[in-house]
């Protein structure tokens, strides 16, 4: 898509602006909170084009996400059904409270959005608590090293270290996987005694160690997961998985309510 073009598609956005932006947003959205706000009362109406704005800059950040780079106009429309105008009225709106960065006639994800995505906790004090025996765990064993939580029946990453295996398997935090590899099975029941072990089950080349990770109350409410080179011997790595997931949990014990950053500190 020329700039011309993006050019000519805010130029008609702002003309629209002062007359009804939200009606006129949501009539091009094609999502399916725009479709059904056609019917009801005025107050429904406005519930649901307000329901069909929300949807669209969510499938707009998640695209971005999914991106994992900077994406332009026409590849976001492509990957959510969106016209060209609707996606690019949603992304000024997002670039001015600094969910999205706008550079050139590429998007990416902006620091507001990892502002907000910072302040959230699967659970209380978890990844601070977590922080150094991660790392510890990574200096001992050189292993990729993976914290994850269950959600939607998904392992999500809320906290990793890459390691010796980071070209051949990155590890990042947000990335979703299957339940069925070392980590998930750790995190979906009870273990009978030992880590759950990887022996190159999942793929190729790669072993891995995991352990649930509980509160001081012996709930579950994470899964520890190192992943090293196939040769490596596990039973090693899977001692060291256990004492990083203990001194996680000692971690939660001292841990107690966090103490808000002093508000002169914070830049606005």
């Amino acid at each position: 898509m020329s700039m011309s073009t993006d050019t000519h598609a805010d130029t008609h956005a702002d003309t629209h602006a002062g007359t009804d932006t939200d009606t006129h947003t949501d009539t091009h959205t094609g999502s399916a909170g725009a479709r059904r706000a056609v019917g009801g009362t005025a107050a429904d109406r406005g519930t649901e084009r307000g329901r069909g704005v929300l949807e669209g800059a969510f499938a707009l950040l998640d695209a971005l996400r999914r991106n994992g780079d900077e994406a332009g106009v026409t590849e976001l429309a492509l990957a959510c059904g969106v016209p060209k105008g609707s996606v690019h009225r949603l992304l000024d709106q997002l670039v001015a409270v600094g969910a999205v960065e706008r550079t050139g006639s590429r998007y990416r994800v902006g620091p507001q959005l990892y502002r907000l995505g910072q302040a959230w906790e699967p659970h209380p004090g978890l990844r601070p608590a977590a922080r150094l025996p991660v790392q510890r765990l990574r200096a001992a064993t050189g292993a990729s090293v993976v914290l994850a939580v269950m959600r939607e029946e998904m392992a999500l990453t809320v906290s990793c270290v890459p390691g010796e295996l980071e070209p051949l398997l990155p590890v990042r935090d947000g990335v979703a996987f299957r339940l069925d590899t070392a980590a998930g099975k750790a995190l979906r029941g009870p273990l009978r005694g030992g880590a759950v072990l990887d022996r190159e089950d999942v793929m190729d080349g790669v072993c891995c160690a995991a352990l649930p990770v509980r509160s001081p109350d012996g709930r579950t409410v994470a899964a520890l997961a190192a992943m090293v080179p196939a040769g490596r011997r596990l039973d090693a790595l899977a001692h060291a998985v256990a004492d990083a997931g203990a001194a996680i949990t000692r971690a939660l014990a001292r841990g107690g309510p966090r103490r808000p950053v002093p508000t002169a500190a914070l830049v606005p």
